[in-house]
């Protein structure tokens, strides 16, 4: 039983080896050349709610763990672009969840399927967090894919426009005002510390 429940969460370590293949499709229907794949995108979602818990006061190790678990049913659903769902109905994130997670050793399913539960729910201060890191960090791709030449203006105003914290929206604001590389420039010119 041991062995059999070690495969499964062996194989779900495989199958989440997807997201760094899957491509946002968002930004492939947007002509970006070389988009990020869903495990880009959620590495920085991750860091992006540590960063807005710490500043909201809630708790920013949770908010980071519901964060990178947030996009994990893309494995089987793939990411599909904002205007195909109006028209395709996915299953819900709970039911591909739990199907990912049958057969795990109980403890393991029971802290994936409860990462889930808690960041659809946004009942909690570190899931608002979190969803708000989903679109902070969307807000802060498009501004770079800006950058490059590609017009995401739809991705910003439609990410501005559903952040829910005070921090979020500090910092999407000074994102849309800021270089994304201003940061690599003032480093680069600053004297290193003694």
């Amino acid at each position: 039983m041991e062995d059999e429940q070690d495969v499964r969460a062996l194989d779900y370590l495989y199958e989440m080896g997807l997201l760094k293949r899957y491509k946002r499709t968002g930004w492939v229907v947007a002509g970006v050349a070389a988009p990020e794949s869903i495990a880009d995108h959620s590495h920085r979602t991750a860091v992006v709610a540590a960063i807005v818990a710490e500043l909201e006061g809630a708790d920013p190790q949770r908010a980071a763990f519901l964060a990178l678990f947030h996009d994990t049913q893309e494995t089987r659903l793939t990411d599909i672009p904002y205007i195909g769902k109006r028209y395709l109905k996915a299953a819900p994130n709970a039911e591909v969840t739990a199907d990912q997670t049958t057969g795990m050793p109980e403890g393991l399913a029971g802290l994936i399927g409860g990462a889930e539960s808690e960041y659809e729910a946004r009942e909690s201060s570190e899931a608002v967090c979190a969803r708000d890191a989903d679109k902070l960090e969307c807000l802060l791709q498009a501004v770079e894919y800006r950058e490059q030449g590609t017009n995401t203006q739809a991705w910003v105003e439609t990410s501005l426009a559903a952040l829910k914290t005070p921090s979020a929206q500090r910092l999407a604001k000074l994102a849309l005002e800021r270089n994304p590389l201003a940061w690599m420039h003032e480093a680069r010119d600053s004297k290193p510390p003694k």
